[in-house]
């Protein structure tokens, strides 16, 4: 299992390209389009969720603390578009990312370093998946480049799990295989009741316990959609005991 590990250039490189994208795909769509992907919300929904989620970033990043600081409230400013507001917030958070020291103090929501770091990643896979859903509002949509979204499947298994934030409560017991047909890499996660662990291929045939219970092969882009909530399992090759995948979703 060769997974990747990023860097700040890595994560501000995807930005610069996903981050227009999205963009553009909000910007084409009437206001009220549906965003198929995300039941309920329009696209002007969409533009102004990631334009708060940005100022969020900014503020963490900000705060030179480790400790949560408080959110602001936000408020869509008068005279600008939702297309017009998120371009206004990407330009400010590009500008802040490219002086950022990835080790300076900044909270996270995970059970990781409180480093400054955690916040370009997290940025990075926030928009190549809402860049995915705009698209997807105006039949354009492209996959999620190869390498960030296998980076992006490992973030979910090394940050959102293991920071609780699975999509449904629910007591699940064996190993997934996940592997990616476009990156030439695979992760084997280990689900324990509420609580998962992500294992090495140096220790996961130490004993049969660690064999795989469900496989799921597909592209990258696919296994983190299908993770994400935006597309089906069914999209994806499945064997093995499909009821583990519940476990694995997280959005």
């Amino acid at each position: 299992m060769s997974r990747l590990h990023g860097t700040k250039d890595f994560w501000i490189g995807a930005l610069r390209t996903d981050g227009p994208a999205f963009a553009a795909a909000v910007a084409e769509a009437p206001p009220e389009t549906p965003v198929l992907s995300c039941p309920g919300w329009t696209v002007a929904d969409l533009g102004r969720h990631l334009a708060g989620v940005y100022i969020w970033a900014r503020t963490v990043v900000t705060a030179g603390t480790a400790t949560r600081p408080e959110r602001p409230v936000v408020e869509p400013p008068a005279g600008l578009s939702p297309a017009q507001w998120y371009r206004q917030e990407y330009d400010q958070l590009m500008t802040l990312f490219d002086g950022l020291d990835p080790e300076a103090p900044a909270w996270n929501f995970a059970p990781q370093p409180k480093r400054a770091g955690f916040w370009p990643r997290r940025m990075a896979h926030e928009t190549a998946v809402h860049r995915w859903d705009a698209q997807l509002a105006v039949a354009a949509g492209e996959p999620i480049e190869a390498k960030l979204a296998a980076d992006g499947v490992s973030e979910v298994l090394d940050t959102w799990l293991p920071a609780g934030r699975r999509k449904s409560s629910g007591q699940w017991h064996g190993v997934v295989q996940l592997s990616a047909t476009d990156a030439a890499q695979e992760w084997y996660v280990r689900l324990r009741g509420e609580g998962m662990a992500l294992l090495d291929t140096a220790t996961i045939f130490d004993h049969d316990d660690h064999h795989a219970r469900a496989q799921v092969t597909g592209t990258a882009s696919d296994l983190l959609l299908a993770l994400m909530g935006r597309v089906s399992f069914d999209n994806l090759g499945v064997g093995g005991d499909r009821g583990l995948l519940g476990g694995l979703r997280v959005g």
